[in-house]
């Protein structure tokens, strides 16, 4: 027990410098993971062996990677972008598998082989494709929806994969058509029921846990349905990822959905690490060092063969040159579900060590460099001619820093940090947000606002921003000690510049002053303030009068509003989100139901959802009338109360009701 207790200790110390040190390069903590295997494998110190406790954990990992992409995958938005899906997307998967298995045969690998390998290549990694077009702002491009597409039916591809390859290696050649007709009828069968299961049962379920309040139990009734849903494919012989897929596909389409991925991203987390950890405890460095020129070759091949695949397929689909190679080039790698592949290869004896060490090192390869071809990816075009014409323009991430000068400042872009933006852009007052929450980022930038993703106590976020040619900078969260550690921060780099700072009463007041704030506005005695005005003014008091005793009473530090009872003290934050409007960002894709309609056949009056802005390529429409015919790759800004704008969003991609 002691020497497994050392073992696990090791490992995690080395999973941490691992991704810590991959994260400060730039690469994702995937290949942090694998290296971390390769190091604590069999081929590298050895301390850790390879058992099949591990190889159980790891699998569990697969079930919540896979119930998560599940949550992640709409019907609606499958239906609205069937074209690139089933399209551009099958194109893809299918003539790249068919060029590798050609290729492999060739080379005189068996049928099978050929089959499984060039399976797991034609496949490209969601998670890493996905985080850098966030971090790009390119997630609503065109360039970026065709990615998206393609990356939508690898994934519906992995399912079926998931149950031929086990069959291909338990059947003869004589069987395996019966074989392969009973596993569909069994998978259909699961599915109808898992179907039923989550249509009818799990939102009464879930709705009856919501009411009870407790974090605890939602996240433990998360847990159990994707466990229960693996156990129930696995109790028909099929996969545990499958039943997992299902069973989030569900869910997916429910108002829990957000909720129940941030309960499942911990474990999925962790639990995929140690997955990629025993994937990487396979890669024979030995191997890949003797055939490291075959390797290079290999990745060269894969990277040419893709990118053209894609390049052709999108441009028969009439995409433009630019976007057709733009995606091919965030395509090119291998995916993590490849991986997950080539477990499932090792565990029915598909493949070999030597066949799994080849891959292995390809998808780490292909995973480490595609950060820096999409980098390069303008350059790239630039030098073939495709960005030459005046009309054709590739927008990346702004740099910031160079393109801002006597500006504000927001950090934080929460409801309090969009209302000052929303006051600042009339007044042609220029700014940039900074905001952690990709969410809010990927719908901001969406909507042409100068967003940044960081965390604004890091220096080099603040330099992205300019905040030393800055004439004001604006923190809009309460978090004392937060603010604390970014108030000093900003010092160190802009000491002269103005601090504007929330705060959620006067407690801190004379210690914020002290850290060199400028302003301090205690949201709770300026509530205070405002009621008094309207107290006054509707007594009859002179709005002059009203004014200056304000004004006063700011000049005075809120000395008039301090020392009163308080009583009970009852923490009332504004927790019922329900009750509020916010905004939301649509893109329409070119089979969308709201295409070539106006905002007037829509009838969103009647739903409760107004469009506050409409952003067509360059130009961005604000009240947009209710004549505008709207068309294919619009992007809209949805107002309303989070439900009716959920349902809105549905209906402008598929006309459901």
């Amino acid at each position: 027990m002691q020497s497994t207790n050392a073992q696990f200790f090791g490992l995690l110390v080395a999973a941490v410098i691992f991704v810590w040190f991959f994260k400060r390069i730039g690469l994702p903590p995937i290949l942090a993971y694998l290296a971390t295997g390769v190091l604590a494998g069999s081929h590298g110190v050895g301390w850790l062996e390879h058992t099949h406790e591990i190889d159980f954990v790891a699998e569990l990992g697969i079930v919540f990677l896979l119930f998560s992409l599940g949550l992640e995958f709409s019907i609606s938005r499958l239906m609205a972008m069937r074209n690139i899906v089933f399209g551009l997307g099958s194109l893809q998967v299918i003539v790249t598998s068919l060029v590798l298995i050609i290729i492999l045969y060739c080379l005189n690998f068996s049928l099978l082989t050929s089959f499984t390998i060039g399976s797991i290549m034609a496949l490209s990694s969601t998670a890493v494709v996905v985080k850098l077009l966030k971090e790009s702002g390119e997630l609503n491009q065109r360039r970026g929806q065709l990615a998206i597409g393609v990356l939508l039916f690898q994934d519906i591809a992995v399912v079926p994969l998931l149950i031929i390859l086990p069959l291909f290696a338990t059947s003869d050649s004589q069987t395996i058509g019966w074989a392969l007709a009973f596993s569909l009828t069994k998978g259909a069968f699961v599915c109808v029921l898992l179907w039923a299961i989550g249509k009818w049962l799990l939102p009464k379920v879930f709705s009856e846990i919501a009411l009870v309040r407790t974090d605890e139990l939602f996240v433990l009734t998360t847990l159990l349905v994707a466990l229960f849903a693996g156990l129930l494919t696995y109790m028909f012989g099929l996969s545990m990822a499958l039943g997992a897929f299902l069973a989030g596909m569900m869910l997916g389409e429910s108002h829990y959905r957000h909720q129940l991925e941030a309960d499942i991203r911990p474990f999925r987390d962790i639990l995929m690490g140690l997955f990629f950890v025993t994937v990487g405890m396979q890669l024979d460095l030995l191997y890949v060092f003797s055939n490291g020129v075959i390797i290079v070759g290999a990745l060269f091949g894969l990277l040419v063969l893709k990118i053209a695949v894609v390049a052709i397929s999108a441009q028969l689909m009439s995409e433009r040159k630019q976007d057709s190679l733009a995606c091919g080039i965030m395509l090119w790698q291998m995916g993590e579900f490849g991986f997950v592949l080539i477990a499932l290869g090792r565990q029915h004896q598909l493949l070999t060590s030597e066949h799994i060490s080849f891959l292995i090192a390809l998808g780490v390869l292909s995973m480490a460099l595609t950060p820096f071809l999409i980098e390069k990816t303008p350059y790239i075009l630039k030098r073939l001619g495709l960005l030459n014409s005046p009309s054709i323009t590739w927008k990346s991430e702004p740099q910031v820093s160079a393109l801002y000068t006597n500006h504000v400042v927001i950090c934080g872009f929460s409801r309090v940090g969009q209302t000052i933006a929303r006051f600042l852009k009339p007044e042609a007052i220029e700014y940039v947000a900074v905001e952690s929450n990709p969410i809010l980022v990927q719908e901001g930038k969406a909507a042409g606002e100068p967003v940044i993703f960081g965390h604004v106590k890091q220096k080099d976020i603040l330099k992205c921003a300019g905040v030393e040619r800055a004439r004001l900078v604006i923190i809009t969260f309460t978090e004392f000690e937060q603010t604390q550690i970014v108030i000093d921060a900003i010092k160190q780099i802009a000491p002269e510049v103005k601090i504007l700072i929330r705060t959620r009463d006067d407690s801190q007041l004379e210690k914020l002053r002290e850290l060199g704030v400028t302003e301090v506005v205690p949201e709770t005695l300026e509530a205070s303030l405002m009621i008094v005005s309207h107290v006054l003014s509707m007594s009859g008091v002179p709005m002059s009068r009203i004014i200056r005793r304000v004004s006063d009473e700011r000049r005075n530090r809120y000395q008039f509003l301090q020392s009163f009872f308080t009583g009970e003290h009852i923490n009332n934050d504004e927790s019922n989100s329900d009750k509020l409007e916010y905004l939301h960002v649509v893109a329409l894709p070119d089979k969308a139901h709201a295409v070539n309609k106006s905002i007037n056949e829509l009838n969103l009056v009647k739903r409760k959802v107004s469009i506050k802005a409409l952003r067509r390529q360059d130009r961005e429409i604000d009240a947009p009338s209710d004549q505008i015919i709207l068309l294919a790759n619009d992007i809209l800004v949805l107002q309303g109360k989070p439900r009716r704008v959920e349902r809105v969003e549905h209906f402008l991609l598929d006309g459901i009701e």
